[in-house]
């Protein structure tokens, strides 16, 4: 798998080049936000490995021109240990949060669960295009709803639905066993890939979010105590 590895600082970016290495990686290594850029716009990659702390561009504006620019997963890996910061980067598109100093075996753990979703070096997307889970080509139709997983398209009662990232997997992952309740512990992990228990308002704010989008509230149950389903409709 080729990694891009976004890190200024020369001891710590030559260690994880190394580490990497030695575990079967390609690197590549940015020095800043817009050499990352450039390499993104030129090259595919199976995961981002962005620290935070830029010379030129603060982290969290870099994750969000990444995430216009490709469907890569991207790994923040940063000295910012915040809830706030935590956040901030998981609802600007981060597929995953690791904080400094870390684990060399968490770290490559969290690399191989990020790329399972997309498979390796995928190449870039249109812009603002994310991936889609597994890379399925599947089409779920189910009630008012038709999920498109492969193009990450969502039809309500025939009208087109444009959601975020997040709002897409959200859904998908409830789609794809309608009726089912999914502990809220699952979602998390599943979405967001982490099992930090700061992301429980994090989600609790997308869902929001996503039956707004869909007009039909309903359709995204809450399951007091437990967590969420999509409840269909009585046929």
């Amino acid at each position: 798998m080729r990694v891009l590895l976004v890190e200024d600082d020369e001891h710590v970016g030559a260690a994880l080049v190394a580490v990497l290495g030695r575990h079967g990686f390609e690197v590549v290594r940015a020095r800043s936000g817009e050499e990352a850029l450039g390499v993104l716009r030129d090259r595919s990659f199976g995961v981002v490995l962005l620290d935070l702390g830029l010379p030129d561009l603060d982290g969290f504006e870099v994750c969000g021109r990444i995430r216009r620019l490709t469907r890569t997963p991207v790994i923040m890996v940063t000295a910012r240990a915040d809830v706030r910061s935590r956040i901030h980067g998981l609802n600007l598109g981060a597929d995953d949060y690791i904080v400094k100093p870390y684990d060399t075996g968490e770290l490559l753990a969290r690399i191989h669960a990020v790329s399972r979703r997309t498979g390796p070096d995928e190449a870039p997307a249109a812009a603002g295009e994310p991936p889609a889970p597994g890379g399925s080509g599947s089409v779920l139709s189910l009630g008012p709803i038709t999920v498109e997983l492969a193009t990450r398209r969502v039809e309500v009662d025939g009208r087109h639905v444009a959601l975020t990232r997040k709002e897409f997997d959200l859904l998908a992952l409830l789609a794809q066993r309608p009726g089912v309740v999914f502990r809220r512990e699952q979602i998390i992990s599943d979405v967001w890939r982490t099992s930090w228990e700061g992301t429980g308002r994090t989600l609790e704010v997308h869902v929001a979010s996503l039956r707004a989008k869909l007009r039909r509230p309903e359709l995204v149950e809450t399951v007091r105590g437990v967590g969420y389903r999509l409840a269909l409709p009585a046929a």
